[in-house]
């Protein structure tokens, strides 16, 4: 047995399993060949009948996953068959053919350009994308080569912990979930399949780990701690009897969370806050309700505009946004407009490279230009409001003249649909707040919209003058950071004093660490990943508002993070409340 050895990653769905390790291997290996000019018609031939029968199959795999996981969670494979009648990737694949390559090669060259374009993307729930394309130019090349996309998972004869590069929607589709303990991947990340997977199952997972298929051999005792993002080969005796005792009390700790799930979040003397959670697709909303979401605080609609060769039309979109406005019931939904730029462009929108697109055409900017693309949105979503609580909100506003101007936008969208005669919802309109120049100017905006929802990834950024993917520096990116909480607590008081609420909807929102500063600050909702909600109900559930009133005031007199850090970690402990 080889020594005991330890790898970080990121934590994608809680608990600790602990296992031995089967390595599962998926990678298509492709022949590559030059073909003749006459050979071209035959190679044509056989990727189209490559395409058909991938279709054939993801719409089996469609009727399989409705029938046992749910209709949600099936709509991977209807989106799958979607990318395969993408005129642009056919015209690539078909030009590389024509230009000589045999069809494997071709479908492959194809992908990794489309794969690469979606990996380079900033934004971390769009490079997850990459596998969904991934997975449907792997089953091609599959029906290519002759080789059956059933998989060995779907095989498992005994309980093991996962191990691979990634999961795609198809080997998941096909694994025996029952023999799978946990999963440790060397890719993905919060929003990959493999994650959203492994939370819909409350499998613990840890992806992202770099080279973990390179450090762990199939049959080697491996522990996965799902909460803090850790795997550890072959642990020393002491090492494994400290994490069964940890999983011990973690089964305990799930129980006790699974009692609040549907309690209220109400603080011990009677301050009542909303929990949301925050979606980028319509098939996490039922993982988000199991979790006790009370609400939706930011669906992302990126996921309409990308991974397609042209905009979506009004009518897609509708679906998409009725389709969660109905699951959710009275349950509101706030639908953040198209946030895109320079850093994450849809091929088919010609935008400017940027040298920092972070401060560019992006977002708010980008729909207050294109007003056909915008309108377009805004329709959509007054339509599906018919069918639920839908809330509109605006993404990276740093004047009052450009909320005015999309909410003439909306009006106009209003009048477009009545005259037509089609029925279309009462929306209520928000902002982000995620520039320091919103949160200065919070009282005059306050007087033109229905709520504020705070994105805090953005507003620390601009505000430390951070980028936070830059490694070198990301150290310094900080939410507890003294000047945040002072913006914060601006943009609070202001909404207030003109009638309305705040939310929070940043990374923030979701720290177990922040709640009690939040709350003392007196934030109405809090929106986050849906598995963090049940340890911040339990805090939420564990502590006096007058209390953390207190303990927040004192916060914004402090001059350093650590010394505010320190702050919370006292105030929890001295309430009991120990961490995950």
């Amino acid at each position: 047995m080889s020594p005991p050895k330890t790898l970080k990653g990121i934590p994608a769905s809680p608990k600790i399993a602990i296992g031995n390790a089967f390595v599962y291997e998926r990678q298509v290996k492709v022949e590559r060949r030059k073909i003749s000019g006459t050979e071209v018609e035959k190679e044509l031939e056989r990727f189209e009948g490559a395409v058909e029968n991938s279709k054939e199959q993801l719409a089996r795999l469609e009727e399989k996953t409705t029938s046992e996981i749910g209709e949600k969670e099936a709509k991977i494979f209807r989106a799958q068959k979607l990318m395969l009648e993408d005129p642009t990737l056919l015209k690539e694949i078909r030009g590389n053919i024509e230009s000589g390559e045999n069809a494997e090669a071709a479908v492959q060259d194809a992908i990794k350009n489309f794969v690469s374009m979606f990996e380079g993307m900033k934004d971390e729930y769009f490079r997850e994308r990459s596998i969904d394309v991934q997975d449907v130019g792997e089953r091609v090349i599959r029906n290519l080569t002759g080789r059956s996309v059933e998989t060995s998972l779907a095989d498992l004869r005994e309980k093991v912990v996962l191990v691979a590069e990634t999961l795609t929607p198809s080997d998941t589709a096909n694994m025996n979930k029952e023999n799978v303990l946990g999963f440790a991947t060397d890719k993905g990340g919060l929003t990959s399949h493999v994650a959203i997977i492994s939370r819909e199952y409350g499998i613990p997972a840890v992806v992202g780990l770099g080279n973990i298929t390179q450090s762990v051999k199939s049959g080697d005792l491996i522990i996965v701690d799902g909460s803090n993002g850790v795997v550890t080969v072959n642990p020393s005796a002491a090492t494994l009897r400290k994490y069964e005792a940890e999983r011990a009390m973690m089964e305990r700790r799930q129980v006790e969370l699974k009692k609040i799930v549907t309690l209220p979040a109400v603080t011990l003397d009677g301050h009542k806050v909303e929990l949301a959670a925050n979606i980028g697709e319509p098939m996490e909303v039922g993982f988000a309700l199991s979790q006790g979401a009370e609400s939706v605080g930011l669906f992302r609609t990126e996921f309409l505009y990308h991974g397609r060769s042209s905009l979506p039309t009004e009518d897609d979109q509708f679906k998409a946004y009725k389709v969660v406005a109905e699951e959710m019931g009275e349950k509101s939904v706030i639908i953040r407009t198209l946030d895109i730029g320079g850093d994450k462009p849809p091929p088919y929108l010609e935008m400017p490279k940027e040298l920092n697109p972070f401060l560019g055409w992006r977002a708010i900017r980008i729909s207050l230009d294109r007003p056909d693309i915008f309108k377009t949105q805004l329709r959509a979503i007054l339509r599906a409001g018919v069918y639920g609580s839908l809330k509109i909100m605006y993404p990276m506003i740093s004047s009052v003249e450009e909320v005015r101007a999309a909410n003439g936008l909306l009006e106009e969208s209003k009048g477009e649909l009545s005259s037509k005669g089609i029925p279309f919802g009462g929306v209520e309109v928000g902002i982000m707040i995620e520039t320091p120049s919103a949160a200065l100017v919070a009282e005059s905006l306050a007087r033109e919209v229905d709520f504020f929802s705070i994105g805090t990834n953005d507003l620390t950024q601009y505000t430390l003058a951070v980028d936070r993917t830059n490694e070198t520096v990301s150290r310094l990116f900080d939410t507890f950071h003294p000047a945040l909480l002072r913006l914060i607590k601006n943009v609070i008081d202001a909404s207030h004093a003109a009638g309305i609420w705040t939310g929070m909807c940043g990374e923030f929102a979701g720290d177990p660490l922040a709640t009690p500063v939040l709350l003392g600050l007196d934030l109405d909702e809090f929106s986050m990943n849906a598995v963090s909600l049940p340890e911040v109900k339990k805090i939420v559930r564990s502590i006096e508002h007058s209390e953390a009133k207190k303990m927040a005031e004192e916060a914004l007199r402090l001059s350093t993070i650590e010394e505010t850090r320190s702050l919370a970690k006292k105030f929890l402990a001295r309430m009991r409340i120990t961490l995950p």
